[in-house]
Parts: C-alpha cells; structure tokens; sequence
C-alpha cells in the first residue's frame, strides 16, 4: 500500500495509491489529520474518481502569506481554506509567540471573524475563529473572540487596547465569495511583517500534525480562558473615533445626506455608530445590502473598488433620497468607495487616490486647526505605498511635513508607522491607492468606518462653503500640481506574470531591461525583486527587495509600476502623470498618459500573446 497507513485504505477502498509517492503521503496526512466528515469527504471522492491533478493541487502545495496574510479558496486541501489548515496555522502562531513574547500566556490573543461561508458549512468564518481559538485555549492562552462579527480594523486595534500578544482576523475582505483568509497582527497592532510571517511559517511546517485538544469546538465556548471583547471594544473604539471629528456643531447642522453600503459584509451597524459619534445623522443604508450576506446575492462582485458597476443600488438609492454622496465598504470594512453627484445628475466615481488628495489636506488642515502657534512639521509625517499617487509628497514638500512611501500592501505602512510612533513622531494618514486609508494611528491597519465618517464631516464642511468634493479636489491639483493617475488589472493563469516579468527584465537582450516605451524615454528603471534601482547610488533599492514589482520612470516625469497582486490572481499596472503647479493643462496632460498607459499595456504586457484581458480599474 506504499505510504498510505491503515486509516487511509479503510476509508477509501477503491484506490490504495495514486502513484505517486509525495501525493500518497500527502492523502494519508489528511485523511489522518481531518475530522471534519465533509472536507474529508470531497479528498476521498477525489481518491475514489482517480482526479489525481485536483488532489496534487490541493495537498501537495501550502498555504503562504501574501499582502493581507493567508487567503485562498475554501475547501479540502492543504492549499486551501479548511478546519486543518486554520489549526495548523494557529498552531505555527502559537509556536512562533511562545518564542517571541514570554508573556503569552498572560497577555492573550484576539481573534475576529467576518460573515463569509454559511455558519452550517465546513468552513465559515465563525467556527474557522472558534477553531483558531480552541488551538490557544487548549494551551491555556487567554482568547478574546468576539462574540459576534467585526471589521477588521477592530482586531489590531483590539491588539492594542488589551495590551494582547498578537490577533488574528478571519477574512477575505473584497475576494469572490469562495475565498476565506487569515490574517496575522503583531503586539504592536500591525499586520506581521514578512521576516516574522516566514518564522510563522516554519513553525506551521514543525507543527502540522493537529495536537491534543485542537479539534475540541467546544473550548471556545466554555473555557474560562475565553472573553468576549466586544462591548469594551466598541465602546473605545468610537471614543478615540470621536477625537478626529473637528467640527461637531457643524456636522450636528449639516443638511447633506448620504447613503452607505456595507456589501453585504460587517459595516452597516459600526458606520451608523460612527457617524453617531461624530454628531451626525446616520446614514442612509441601501436595504438590499445591509444585512450580512455571504452570498454577496446583489454583487457580481463584492469589491468596491470596481466602480459605478457595483455602486449601482447605492446610487439609485441615492437619487431617490436626495443624497448626494455614497459611501461604501468592502465586506470586512476595511476599505472605503466614495461617489459623489455632480451639477450636470451624474456620478463622480472617486479613485483611492482622489480620495488620498482629499483625505491629505483635510486632515492636514484639521493638524493645523488644533496646533499650537509655531508647531513643528518637521516630526509629521504621511505615508502612501509605492504605487499609489505622490500627490502627499507634493503637499508635504510645500506644506513642511514629511512624507514616506512603503513597499505595496498596509503591513508595510503599519509597520512603518509603529516605527516612527516609537521614535516620537505623529503619523496623520497613509493610504494604498486601492481605496484603503488609515486616518490617524488608533489602528495601524487601512479602517473604511473611520475613513467614512472622516470623508463625511470633510464633505459636511465643504457644503457648509458651497464646495463639492469634486471642486475641492481640482483646487487641491490646482494648488500642489495635478496628479493624473490611471490604474488597470488583468486576470492571469500562473506562470503568465512571472513570464512577463523575465521578459522585461531581458527585453534588449540578457539582463537587459526597456530603455523606452513606444515614443517615451525611461528615465529610471526599479526592479525590488532584484533589489536594483537605477536612480540609487550603486544601484540598490531603498525600499526592501523581494517584491515582484517593476518601477519606470518616465522622462516626461510620468512613473509606471507593474506588480503582482498579493491578494488575487491579477497583475496590476498603475501610472501616474504629475505636473508641476501652474503647469497643469489638464486635458493634454489626460491624453499623454492615456497614450503611455496603452503603450505599455501592448509593448510590455503584449495582452493578446499572454491571453490578458485588460480591466480598467
């Protein structure tokens, strides 16, 4: 019988081996390791049907952490989502704080969860947070689950307020609703960096088998180590929310009506408490997606950031009330859409990095608002990702601030932004152009109820003058230069962007990469999984090496960057034109970075010999 053991060949009597050593082991494993009846069962119907490629793609390659953690389709495997692989998981976490923090056991640990898979499915979020929980519970670490759903940024804030060891959220955010994830923060309340989620890793790999007392559901209900964070934690949370409101008087006053959506996910009661907190009148909910859906019944897709197409309901609602801003968080509520309607009846779309231009001065401006006479800049800082817009860069070189970039994905700029809370300094706001934003540092993470009810008293203020969101954007370009960006994704098979990658990176021949694009000379050229920036002294990197991600700048002082998407089978194109102020023939400057964008998408991605097809975001 090879490497199959006895349990294995009783449960599944119509194959005794696929052929294939490293596969039979890895079947024998999990159907040792599995009780769950259902996941087990799909593994044993595959055995049975002979699908010998699904079971290779399935349990012969490993969960890894990508941008936001772990994440993958739920269902039996190794690679997937699944009771097992979330105790393995909790169990390489537990291993790797027993190392790391001595006080484990008396700090604790917080886990959360969203609304995705049924509750009477193998592999919903809740009973993937109980399974988490019961791993610790059986190691006596004291757990603080949520009693009920949450948005994401209430565990790394959790993580802060209770002085935990670290937390866990169990989420997809935004992905197609097959897909679950598991999310890792740090005691500093930022998502684990990459050096600590590969020393989770190994010790996932040490501790595969589940132990003693992982598989008992019933310790997260009745150990006297579970505690239930919820209400002290909400309680809190609206406080130090309620410290970013600058104008209560006015938002008590305001006149503007807005709607909200939460995607059918968690944030329809935490945005109405936060705009409560503020002073505000809730908003309007759209009906059909307020309620916790894990179908996502209304959505072709649950992601927000994909437009006007998924904005529908909300903006038809929005007419009929006469609201004239939308606001919508993704599932977890992590992230924020915001559309508002123009003089003309029609709808502005706000791109994340729009958003970031306003987020950027009015919380500049609300710093000043409280700042004593003469306060110093120069320990203030803003943070964006590699690949958003540099629109900061440019209001913090006129406004006497400092700005930083990070590599892509907010556990860089948590981080980042722990590092420089610890040496004193004040981080305002930091974003990643794909709608996520972190006003202030009560959570180190991207937070779309803040950011709602920020954009909310910004939009309040704005009318008060008898401004539009949309107007004041264009008097911010106008002040510190437009910043005319343009982002697009394709869909891709594995293999295809780590294609296109190689053949960039020998383009006029052996280790020789583009010197232009179509009519546009490349300036600069940065390559992070070399670690080779040609801008930098001796060629190396500043940001940190590693990253599937490619930087041109543009002698036209446009700058281009293709990455691999940490989260979704995509690769990302992002571009982005800045003028300087003064100079800013808007319309000229649109039609030159259109052009450069469709040439890089034909002369570098080449959509039709890759079978791409090309996505506007």
């Amino acid at each position: 019988m090879g490497e199959f053991g006895a349990a294995a060949a009783a449960a599944v009597p119509l194959a005794a081996s696929t052929g294939d050593a490293e596969l039979d082991k890895a079947v024998w494993q999990w159907l040792s390791w599995d009780k769950n009846e259902r996941t087990r069962g799909q593994i044993e119907e595959l055995l049975r049907a002979g699908q010998v490629q699904e079971l290779r793609a399935r349990l012969c390659q490993r969960l890894s952490f990508g941008t936001a953690g772990l994440r993958a389709p739920m269902g039996a495997g190794f690679s997937r989502i699944n009771d097992l692989t979330i105790i393995q998981a909790t169990q390489g976490t537990y291993r790797y704080l027993e190392k790391r923090c001595p006080g484990l056991r008396l700090r604790g640990f917080v886990i959360g969860y969203d609304t995705r898979g049924q509750e009477a499915s193998a592999c919903s979020s809740l009973r993937l947070a109980q399974r988490a929980a019961a791993v610790l519970l059986a190691k006596e670490v004291p757990v603080y689950l949520f009693s009920t759903y949450v948005p994401t940024p209430f565990v790394p804030y959790a993580v802060l307020q209770l002085g935990a060891a670290g937390g866990a959220m169990i989420t997809a955010s935004h992905n197609r609703k097959e897909d679950n994830g598991y999310k890792l923060y740090g005691a500093g309340g930022a998502q684990l960096p990459r050096a600590q989620e590969q020393e989770v890793l190994s010790c996932m790999e040490q501790s595969l088998e589940p132990w003693a007392g992982s598989w008992d559901l019933q310790l997260a209900e009745s150990s006297s180590l579970r505690r239930d964070p919820l209400g002290a934690v909400c309680a809190s949370y609206l406080r130090d929310l309620a410290k970013l409101c600058c104008h209560r008087e006015l938002n008590q006053r305001c006149q503007l009506r807005f709607v909200h959506s939460s995607f059918h996910g968690v944030g329809h009661h935490y945005v109405q408490e936060a705009f409560r907190a503020f002073g505000f009148v809730p908003p309007i909910p759209v009906p059909e997606q307020q309620c916790p859906d894990p179908n996502f019944s209304t959505l072709s897709c649950p992601n927000p950031e994909e437009g006007e197409a998924v904005l529908e309901l909300s903006l038809r609602l929005a007419e009929q009330e006469g609201a004239r801003v939308v606001l919508a968080t993704d599932p977890d509520a992590d992230r924020l859409a915001v559309a508002e309607r123009q003089q003309d009846a029609s709808w502005k779309v706000f791109s994340g990095n729009e958003l970031a231009a306003l987020f950027g001065w009015w919380l500049f401006s609300c710093w000043q608002q409280r700042a004593p006479p003469g306060a110093s800049r120069a320990n203030l800082y803003m943070l964006a990702t590699t690949v958003s817009s540099k629109i900061l860069r440019a209001i913090a070189q006129q406004e006497g601030f400092q700005f930083e970039e990070t590599l892509p994905g907010f556990k860089w700029v948590g981080n980042r932004a722990q590092e420089l809370l610890g040496m004193g300094m004040e981080v305002l706001f930091a974003f990643e152009e794909s709608i996520g934003f972190m006003c202030g540092t009560s959570v180190l993470d991207k937070d779309g109820v803040s950011a709602a009810v920020v954009l909310a008293e910004m939009a309040s203020f704005l009318h008060a003058q008898g401004l539009s969101l949309a107007q004041k954007l264009s008097q911010i370009y106008d002040r510190y230069g437009y910043h005319l960006s343009r982002t697009c994704y394709f869909l891709c098979q594995p293999g295809t962007a780590e294609g296109i990658f190689e053949r960039l990176r020998n383009f006029g021949g052996p280790g020789r990469y583009p010197g232009h694009c179509s009519a546009f000379a490349i300036l600069h050229l940065r390559d992070l999984a070399r670690g080779y920036d040609s801008s930098q002294p001796g060629g190396k990197a500043a940001l940190p090496g590693g990253s599937q991600l490619l930087t041109f700048t543009f002698g036209n002082g446009a700058e281009a960057s293709l990455r691999r998407s940490g989260t979704e089978p995509k690769l990302k194109l992002y571009a982005e034109l800045c003028a300087r102020p003064g100079h800013s023939a808007r319309s000229q400057l649109e039609a030159e970075l259109q052009q450069l964008l469709e040439a890089l998408v034909e002369e570098f991605l080449q959509p039709a010999q890759n079978g791409l097809a090309w996505h506007p975001a």
